[in-house]
């Protein structure tokens, strides 16, 4: 899986505007990318959970959640070097009104909608690291260059569970999440965040 395919997945690149406010707010930014490995990790443990009766998707993220705790436990440590405490952050808006769109009803459809917001969210996530490495000092940027490959192979794996998963081509499905997920990153933010819009 390369960059070019991820970033065609998506709907828009990541604005100057955010790298910019990135830049200037790096220890949330660090925090904020723990939070989110944690909660990846979370997301496949909880899916594994509910769908014991799927070979294929217990292997996958069974491997995904292994490596977002691995990168858990290397943005920590990169806290901890840095002197930088690990505070509580509130949640950004983007994974929330992302999983706002998933169907209520239909185990399903429910698994398949699960699935691509967290194609979109590790999509957006590698198209990130890879805008961000070569801005940041050369320990970040050793580092997010490091995660690119397992991001773009989570991002493959979540698309090919949902298309698996699903009766019938899932196509429009992914465009109108895709949508939705451009909207979130090009427009006004209130607070700054690693998948947050533009600084308000």
């Amino acid at each position: 899986m390369t960059l070019s395919a991820i970033n065609n997945f998506l709907h828009c690149e990541t604005p100057d505007a955010w790298l910019q406010a990135a830049l200037e707010n790096q220890e949330t930014l660090l925090i904020d990318h723990a939070n989110c490995e944690k909660k990846a990790a979370a997301t496949a443990m909880n899916l594994m959970f509910r769908h014991t009766e799927k070979p294929d998707l217990l292997r996958k993220m069974s491997q995904l959640a292994s490596e977002e705790l691995l990168h858990f436990q290397q943005v920590v440590e990169i806290l901890e070097r840095r002197a930088i405490d690990y505070a509580r952050l509130s949640s950004s808006r983007y994974a929330a009104s992302l999983r706002e769109l998933i169907a209520k009803e239909g185990e399903r459809e429910q698994l398949v909608d699960t699935l691509i917001v967290g194609a979109l969210i590790e999509a957006r996530s590698c198209e990130r690291f890879a805008k961000l490495a070569p801005l940041l000092d050369s320990e970040l940027q050793k580092f997010y260059t490091s995660l690119l490959r397992s991001e773009a192979r989570h991002f493959e794996d979540y698309l090919a569970l949902a298309q698996e998963n699903a009766e019938g081509d899932i196509a429009a499905k992914v465009a109108r999440f895709a949508d939705a997920e451009s909207r979130l990153i090009t427009t006004p933010d209130a607070e700054f965040r690693f998948h947050s819009g533009l600084p308000a």
